[in-house]
């Protein structure tokens, strides 16, 4: 049984006058341990299908099933009881509390966890800086850090809670080129060593090919599941006036 099942997922977002289907009967299997890139425009559908899996919408209808539990027709607090068991986010923007440290921004998912003392907090915070190779700035607070350490901070706050998946929007988005090397580096050994599923969502091909499977979503719809980046790249570059290609079929 593969961790993630979608099947035939579509999302409708009702504005009135005008009803925006923001994605289209998506197929997607995930198998626990796999690093997998959501690649596509503006517009294409990639956040939509990153909110799906990290519990935050529901779909208009389909099937989403998590380690064999159907999601899709959970309520909002259901939901939250997925995300905050069994997912970790990070986010473009860091959304660090500034003037908080660095280990009690890591320590706020563990406000919600019952039974955990203060000390089982503090324990765990600074275990996971130290995993993110941030043992030594535990008492820093956002600003006398760099970018490339905040969101370090900020994926040591979304595994603090030992979640399964880790869901990454745009997260080297704000980065120069070599933090944003770094931070996919760290997002490769955390996958390797820690066989947490990570799944990334990105415009930048750079981004993907540190990915081992690559998802390229256009208009709402899946457009190509791949192992091969290359061929990714030539879905992700197609454009209306160029004949449509049958859709690639992961090997195996």
């Amino acid at each position: 049984m593969a961790l993630i099942e979608l099947t035939n997922i579509s999302k409708v977002y009702d504005l009135g006058e005008v009803k925006v289907e923001a994605l289209k009967s998506a197929n997607v299997s995930i198998e626990e341990g796999e690093f997998v890139a959501l690649i596509g425009p503006s517009g294409s559908g990639k956040s939509t299908l990153m909110n799906t899996l990290g519990c935050l919408d529901r779909p208009s209808t389909g099937s989403y099933r998590l380690a064999g539990e159907e999601i899709a027709t959970m309520s909002r607090d259901e939901r939250a009881r997925i995300r905050n068991q069994r997912i970790g986010f990070v986010f473009q923007n860091f959304n660090l509390l500034a003037r908080t440290t660095a280990v009690e921004n890591v320590e706020l998912p563990l406000m919600y966890a019952r039974g955990m003392s203060h000390a089982e907090r503090r324990g765990r915070a600074i275990e996971m800086l130290g995993l993110v190779g941030l043992g030594e700035r535990l008492d820093h607070h956002p600003s006398q850090l760099s970018g490339g350490q905040q969101q370090r901070v900020a994926i040591a706050r979304a595994l603090v809670n030992r979640p399964a998946i880790l869901l990454g929007d745009e997260p080297t988005g704000n980065l120069d080129s070599k933090t944003s090397r770094d931070i996919m580096a760290l997002f490769k050994h955390l996958n390797a060593t820690e066989r947490i599923t990570v799944i990334l969502v990105t415009h930048d091909l750079n981004v993907a090919r540190n990915a081992r499977r690559n998802i390229v979503l256009r208009d709402g719809q899946i457009v190509c599941d791949s192992t091969d980046v290359s061929q990714a790249a030539r879905f992700l570059h197609h454009t209306d006036d160029e004949p449509e290609e049958a859709a690639i079929i992961l090997p195996g």
